[in-house]
């Protein structure tokens, strides 16, 4: 497709979007939080598609084997040279939840928890904080595939560019072990993570946080 043909797809899915958003607060037929979601991701696969085109940086989803909880995952990134951990808590549905009341989570807490913990391979460089969710909008990969509680990879991305031009001033500096590297990133409810590895591993543990923080500051001594 042509970038003119790309652009009018974006707008077409776009438009479906809003058609779609207005029909969510009124009387329900049937099928409208379905066509809600289609259409977000027809908006996402066309930004992507035209980025793609055009060269640019975006983002993309991953296939990732847990869901954090998207109200208050409290994400903790453990770091050293060697070896990066992000914990946090993941998505626990509560059936008998009816809407009337929100669960505070304590990270003191000694009930046990579902966590999840993430070890990143060869991280080079990592950043946590701002945006929150109610900024994301703000992002520099918005419209570019962005999307919020999901976990993503960057391509073409630029921050990976930057590091890279940084690191190639090195006499030792290999361009192959470069290829190898992915931006990814952890949109949180607070915060966002992101950081440039080679790749990852995805553990769960049912224990309590403090109890998780202590195990893994273990394995920096390993």
């Amino acid at each position: 497709m042509t970038l003119s043909e790309l652009e009018t797809e974006l707008q077409r899915a776009q438009e479906r979007q809003r058609k779609a958003m207005k029909a969510l607060p009124g009387k329900h037929k049937g099928g409208e939080e379905e066509e809600f979601k289609a259409a977000c991701d027809a908006v996402l696969g066309a930004e992507r598609a035209l980025a793609a085109a055009k060269g640019e940086q975006y983002a993309v989803e991953i296939a990732f084997p847990v869901s954090w909880d998207t109200g208050a995952p409290m994400p903790h990134l453990l770091k050293s040279d060697d070896r990066t951990f992000l914990i946090f808590y993941l998505r626990n549905i509560d059936p008998h939840w009816d809407g009337t009341y929100v669960y505070v989570r304590d990270p003191s807490s000694p009930d046990i928890q579902k966590l999840g913990v993430v070890e990143f391979e060869h991280c080079v460089c990592t950043k946590m904080g701002t945006p929150n969710d109610e900024v994301f909008h703000g992002h520099p990969l918005h419209g570019n595939g962005f999307v919020g509680y999901r976990a993503l990879v960057v391509e073409n991305s630029n921050w990976l560019k930057e590091l890279e031009a940084i690191n190639a001033v090195h006499s030792n500096y290999k361009p192959d072990g470069w290829r190898k590297l992915k931006h990814y990133i952890f949109p949180f409810h607070d915060s966002t993570f992101e950081c440039v590895a080679r790749d990852f591993k995805v553990e769960t543990r049912d224990t309590t946080l403090p109890k998780l923080l202590i195990e893994v500051c273990h394995r920096f001594a390993e």
